[in-house]
């Protein structure tokens, strides 16, 4: 089993009274879209308690939504039940909609905290201020046409708002926190999120992680490289573990097979190393009820029942089996102390589509038991590439195109974010021409040249080497680019392509080319593009790979990736040399053209 370095240490900070919640994900309506009741949440509740093979150990649940379904703003009866069956409750926020959908959720928990009063402050254990809204609004949830998300403004403004509605109150000193794929932490962007909340609460699900090489042998990894990268981006903050689990059935996500035996083999490897030692919530005790959706992750199936699908019980040995405090395994702070952690511990309501992060991703409604109008994700779900990425390279060479993949190595603490120009899926048939998404690896159609060429050089950290007509990189020079999308391109597909012909097509350009290797292409953080000042020293920190050439050759264009345009942003890119390359060329899109570019379609 392996050893995670980031985790280790957290356990070793943690203290060994420390007592981590453990529970599944409940959402508001069953899959019929009835509402959940009361009565019906305590049957819930008091099964996961009973759920053989756990030791009583699942007495917490989180929830997606505080409103009841069915009504605009009532308290969710949920909350009677936890009260009834002496469980603790993560209060979810749902953000992603109208400011009356969220005020309503305001009034809710007022109204809760007015019913039950000193009661609540031993059930509510966090409040967790939207779900996965960040991923929502990024290119890649664009793409995959997920609900509408928020930006982190926003986001922070209504994290704001809710701890401004708890202040004198009894749940004044409650923990607060934001639920997100793990991607959209690693996402320098949005940092103001994580320092708003008391916690972060990430969703991690390798099963969708249909980009990579994600069998079930491999889920252990996936998983704890995206609780890792989490944690080292945290400031700090606790990590909860808020959804991830494996489906007993479904469609294969490329390597990825839903079956009983895989889940059982993914809570074995995953569940049994956090349970007891991080603040988790499994993604779900039971999601078939009435209907079985696809893929279903629920442990139980469409009858409610204390025996599960798969063995539950954790091998002898696994972090949850053994109370040893020098396990190597994650850790957590106590429920409650969890705003004032200073340590970190060891990656769904009211709207309908799941997001990549999992299928219960959309707020309020999906979870166990219930989901509300959700059908999981059939598409690419999360493209940010930890340690392995495999990223299509679609190469046209005269009246031949081939799709290639191009694997490259990244560590944890420079993991790339979700919000980058798409890497567009391996193609499904034999012809790379149906690779989806991706536009001409040519200027035939509408397309968009750069704005700014920089030069930046490790050997001249402090040197500004201004602006450049060619494109440079060799072993010690990469450069920067930036494009600048116009608004009109709202809703189309931009390609990142790059167009190197032979030299004798050339007109008005011209190329030194020496050297073997390839040329690695990077995505600049949203908000920070190069400019004349930028140095190697000062450049911001490429967060997205969006595709490699492992053997660039002359004569050849090639898409780099492809996804919903940046429209109306002006984004930067980074252009880098692998191996001994070294090519210094003239952009030019006079016949015939060279260079980078961005194909629209």
């Amino acid at each position: 089993m392996r050893t995670f370095g980031i985790l280790a240490l957290a356990a070793s900070l943690t203290t060994t009274s420390a007592q981590a919640l453990q529970g599944f994900n409940y959402g508001s309506i069953f899959s019929n879209n009835a509402p959940i009741t009361g009565g019906d949440y305590e049957r819930l509740f008091n099964t996961a308690k009973q759920l053989t093979g756990t030791s009583g150990g699942f007495t917490s649940a989180r929830l997606f939504t505080t409103i009841q379904a069915g009504t605009p703003n009532s308290p969710t009866e949920a909350i009677a039940a936890a009260d009834a069956t002496q469980t603790k409750l993560l209060l979810g926020i749902f953000l992603s909609s109208t400011d009356e959908v969220f005020n309503n959720e305001l009034t809710a928990l007022r109204s809760a905290i007015s019913q039950y009063g000193q009661r609540l402050v031993d059930l509510v254990v966090g409040i967790s201020v939207g779900s996965e809204d960040l991923y929502r609004i990024s290119p890649t949830g664009i793409l995959n046409k997920s609900n509408p998300g928020e930006g982190p403004d926003a986001v922070v403004r209504r994290i704001n708002a809710v701890r401004q509605a708890l202040a004198g109150t009894v749940l004044s000193g409650t923990p607060i926190g934001h639920v997100d794929t793990w991607t959209a932490y690693v996402n320098s962007s949005n940092a103001a999120v994580i320092t708003a909340c008391d916690f972060i609460g990430v969703d991690a699900y390798p099963y969708f992680q249909n980009t990579q090489a994600n069998s079930i042998d491999n889920g252990e990894s996936l998983f704890f490289d995206a609780y890792d990268a989490t944690v080292a981006v945290a400031q700090g903050k606790p990590v909860w573990i808020t959804e991830t689990g494996w489906p007993v059935s479904g469609p294969t996500e490329n390597q990825a097979v839903p079956s009983t035996q895989n889940a059982e083999t993914y809570w074995d490897r995953v569940g049994c190393r956090v349970f007891g030692n991080v603040n988790t919530f499994w993604y779900t005790l039971q999601d078939a009820s009435p209907d079985t959706p696809s893929p279903s992750f629920g442990v139980v199936g469409s009858t409610l029942s204390n025996t599960p699908l798969y063995d539950l019980s954790c091998p002898q040995g696994s972090s949850s089996s053994s109370s040893s405090a020098g396990s190597s395994t994650p850790s957590s702070d106590a429920a409650s102390s969890a705003a004032g952690a200073s340590n970190p511990p060891p990656d769904r309501g009211t709207s309908a589509t799941p997001a990549p992060g999992g299928p219960g991703s959309n707020g309020g409604s999906s979870g166990s038991t219930a989901v509300e109008n959700t059908v999981p994700p059939t598409v690419q779900t999360v493209m940010t590439y930890v340690t392995v990425t495999t990223c299509p390279v679609t190469v046209t060479s005269g009246s031949e195109t081939k799709t290639s993949m191009a694997t490259s190595t990244v560590s944890v603490t420079s993991t790339h974010a979700n919000t980058l120009l798409t890497v567009a899926s391996p193609p499904s048939g034999p012809s790379p021409s149906s690779t989806p998404g991706a536009c001409p690896a040519s200027l035939a159609g509408d397309f968009e040249f750069p704005h700014l060429i920089v030069p930046v050089d490790k050997n001249q950290p402090a040197t500004a080497l201004g602006t450049s007509y060619n494109g440079l990189v060799s072993p010690t020079v990469s450069s920067l680019f930036n494009f600048d999308f116009p608004p009109s391109l709202a809703g189309r597909t931009c390609s990142l392509v790059f167009l190197f012909p032979t030299r004798e097509k050339l007109q008005t350009s011209n190329y030194t080319l020496s050297g073997t290797g390839g040329i690695n292409f990077e995505r600049l953080p949203l908000d920070q593009p190069a400019d004349s000042a930028t140095t190697f020293n000062n450049q911001p920190w490429a967060n997205a790979t969006v595709g490699t050439i492992p053997d660039l050759q002359a004569g050849n264009n090639y898409v780099i990736g492809s996804g919903i345009c940046f429209a109306g942003l002006r984004v930067g890119y980074k252009v880098s040399a692998t191996g001994s390359l070294a090519l210094d060329y003239f952009q030019d899109y006079n016949p015939e053209p060279i260079g980078l570019y961005i194909s629209v379609c």
